[in-house]
């Protein structure tokens, strides 16, 4: 029935002049045509599509068979894949460029997403010789193809492993080496412009390319595993894109500085065509993590910047990976942060950096990282790049870097660690012939009574803020100690009437409080554990301790942390009145 349609459409169409079919002409035609593909007549198809009599029908109205041939060929059935295969090449030769374009990219954008990669693999070839028949005037079409191929692909998950990434079960790794080839005559066509200088800097085909370079890095390259295999020669097919994507970007024209300073660089805008190209920061944020971090493209860096002025302008590249919460992204912007810091020297950032924003900005992104990523390696790893990023400030910026961090953190545990390298730089400062003025003298003091305070007076949680007061406490302990009144370096004992005042007074009177608070608690504790049955004793609540919310918690292990936190209370203490009897045997007369 459908194969007498189709024989009737194309009678009538032959008596037709070529210009004088409708549109009732090109739907009875895909019609019956998909009907007898459907049917499983492919060879009766393929007889009348390649018969020379119908030449001018097919050149006109072929194209309307792409779906159904596309469908039929990616179920790879045996009986009717070489005549579809065979037909669909036929089509593709004799159809108009600009009607096939339209029928390739529809495929391509409703392919199901199980069949986005065999898609894509099929018809980039097709979708590649349709472009270069268009000639010059493609540049549009080129962009537009290339983003339909680029929205399919982000739908693919990204291998998270080299296992994956070798089984490549989605198929994204086929389609990124098919999109390379897809490129390449598009890529020589401008690499030749510009080497002739026939085509000028602002060329709509160079201007689509770079497009599609800003968004290959933005996704698959920035999602996916880029380290190098060890002892073997080829490089993972990931990494391979994310190579030859920098090398078409050499090719179109493009600087990597450039690039990567284009926010400080005017650029001079024509033709406008500069108006409508994006840099996500993601994508040179991926640029800069492929040159310095993975070396790929470093060769074509100068080596003209100095380690500072790089570490500057990566700063916000880092900052940008820093603050996603996706594993790839964050051990990127930690590998890039530590690659930036050691290709400088210890001790030798300026202070008048910190006046940059992100220069702040960031290690506090990074000490969200060190506190609140449930992943442990990715925060051993912070914690790494924030003591390496401290190390690099001379004294002036150490001493400027921990009053802001002091200032700004809200976490105990960063501000007790932060005092400990205060600690550690008056410590250093206290030895023979490394005498400074930021940890000694006037200049330490408005540190020191940062430090050496208490955030909400007696009131402070003191279990919540327990790392930052033993952290304060080991320090003036160790000064007490270290800096003999008679010397004075630090100023501590002509500051000391006023630290007891604000700090140690107010710290007595805190554990006072707490103390009684939670003696009054454990004792009510014990006495409904007293009352309650034998059952009842294994009812669960839920319990609020220094902050922190505890679940599911029996009436045992409530009484447990209850007296934990007295404990605590009493190693505060402790040390507390070590503080005490050193100062009153120094100034005893």
């Amino acid at each position: 029935m459908a194969l007498h349609q189709l024989h009737d459409v194309i009678r009538r169409c032959q008596a037709i002049p070529d210009d004088g079919f409708k549109a009732e002409d090109y739907d009875q035609f895909q019609m019956a045509g998909r009907s007898c593909l459907e049917e499983g007549k492919t060879a009766e198809v393929l007889d009348i599509v390649t018969d020379e009599k119908n030449k001018e029908i097919v050149k006109s109205m072929g194209w309307n068979l792409l779906g159904p041939l596309v469908k039929i060929v990616l179920k790879k059935e045996a009986e009717s894949l070489q005549h579809c295969l065979t037909t669909l090449k036929h089509v593709l030769e004799v159809c108009s460029p600009k009607e096939l374009l339209v029928g390739l990219l529809e495929q391509i954008e409703d392919a199901d997403v199980d069949n986005i990669a065999e898609t894509i693999i099929l018809l980039l070839q097709p979708l590649q010789t349709a472009l270069l028949k268009l000639g010059k005037k493609k540049a549009s079409s080129l962009g537009m193809s290339l983003s339909t191929v680029l929205n399919q692909i982000s739908q693919l998950p990204v291998p998270y492993t080299k296992e994956q990434e070798e089984d490549d079960v989605y198929g994204l790794c086929q389609c990124c080496a098919a999109l390379i080839e897809f490129v390449k005559p598009f890529v020589d066509e401008v690499d030749r412009g510009r080497e002739s200088k026939a085509i000028v800097a602002e060329n709509e085909q160079r201007i689509e390319l770079l497009k599609f370079c800003m968004k290959s890095l933005g996704n698959p390259v920035l999602q996916s595993q880029l380290d190098k295999i060890p002892d073997s020669a080829e490089d993972p097919p990931l990494r391979h894109f994310a190579t030859e994507i920098l090398v078409i970007l050499s090719c179109i024209g493009e600087s990597f500085p450039a690039l990567l300073l284009h926010h400080l660089v005017k650029k001079k805008v024509e033709s406008g065509f500069l108006e409508d190209v994006k840099y996500p920061k993601e994508s040179l944020a991926c640029l800069s993590y492929l040159l310095f971090v993975q070396h790929i493209g470093i060769e074509r860096f100068p080596t003209v910047f100095s380690p500072v002025f790089i570490l500057q302008f990566n700063m916000q590249y880092i900052e940008v990976l820093l603050k996603r919460s996706e594993e790839s992204m964050l051990s990127k912007g930690l590998e890039l942060y530590e690659k930036s810091l050691q290709r400088t020297e210890d001790n030798s950032l300026p202070m008048q950096l910190l006046e940059v924003k992100c220069f702040l900005r960031v290690p506090q992104d990074l000490v969200t990282v060190m506190t609140l990523c449930p992943i442990q390696h990715l925060r051993t790893e912070a914690l790494a790049v924030f003591q390496l990023y401290i190390d690099k400030f001379d004294t002036e910026g150490k001493h400027k870097l921990f009053g802001c961090l002091l200032k700004i953190s809200q976490h105990a545990g960063v501000q007790g660690y932060i005092i400990t390298n205060i600690k550690n730089q008056i410590d250093f400062s206290l030895k023979p012939g490394n005498s400074n003025v930021w940890f000694s003298g006037p200049q330490l003091l408005p540190l020191l009574h940062l430090v050496l305070s208490l955030p909400e007076g007696p009131e402070t949680d003191l279990l919540q803020n327990f790392d930052r007061i033993m952290g304060s406490l080991n320090l003036l302990r160790y000064l007490l100690i270290r800096d003999k009144e008679w010397d004075n370096h630090t100023g501590i004992w002509t500051e000391l009437y006023k630290i007891e005042e604000n700090f140690l007074k107010l710290l007595h009177t805190g554990l006072k409080m707490s103390k009684a608070h939670y003696e009054a608690e454990i004792k009510k504790t014990k006495e409904n554990n007293r009352k309650r049955g034998p059952k009842e004793s294994k009812a669960v609540c839920t319990l609020t301790v220094g902050g922190e919310k505890l679940s599911n918690v029996t009436p045992e292990m409530h009484l447990q942390v209850l007296q934990s936190a007295m404990f605590t209370f009493d190693l505060i203490e402790s040390v507390l009145a070590r503080i005490e009897e050193i100062i009153e045997v120094k100034v005893k007369p």
